[in-house]
């Protein structure tokens, strides 16, 4: 794709654009996560993600994040569970109700993986051309917003670095 024939309005471009810098982080990410615990699927460690994000959660909510059905995030839930990543508890709000969280290995499995993760990610930017790094942040947290994901927070410490 030649960038100068692309316009802020060819959605068509930045979509392959997009598509082909996602499979560069599928790539990213699925290395980051086999150098932790090689047992984790991508979609399971979607959904430790999601928990790490967003707290402790129903299962409905869970899979409505997830967009799947409630039965494909019990089995995920269970199977992580068996490996002791995320542990089912009783709800504040209801007693009657359990949420799923993060268990305190389950935390440092995504702490780990996005800090091997982010430190890949670091060295491919570090590749790139200064000026082509400069409106990347905007677009990528505004791709991000777009998608409904959270922006990892300012104040966020990879496991590792904390003093």
């Amino acid at each position: 794709m030649n960038r100068a024939k692309v316009s802020s309005g060819d959605v068509d471009a930045l979509t392959d654009a997009v598509l082909t810098a996602s499979r560069l982080l599928v790539a990213v990410s699925a290395r980051s996560i086999a150098a932790v615990d090689e047992s984790i699927t991508l979609a399971q460690f979607r959904m430790l993600v999601v928990l790490d994000s967003r707290g402790p959660v129903k299962l409905t909510s869970l899979a409505e994040h997830l967009s799947v059905n409630p039965s494909t995030a019990t089995r995920m839930v269970d199977r992580l569970a068996a490996n002791g990543l995320v542990v089912r508890q009783a709800s504040p709000m209801s007693r009657r109700e359990l949420v799923l969280a993060l268990s305190a290995d389950g935390k440092r499995v995504v702490q780990t993986a996005t800090r091997r993760r982010r430190a890949e990610i670091r060295k491919i930017v570090s590749r790139m051309p200064a000026g082509t790094r400069v409106g990347l942040v905007d677009a990528l947290v505004a791709f991000a917003d777009a998608g409904g994901e959270p922006v990892v927070p300012d104040n966020w410490t990879p496991l590792g670095t904390l003093a």
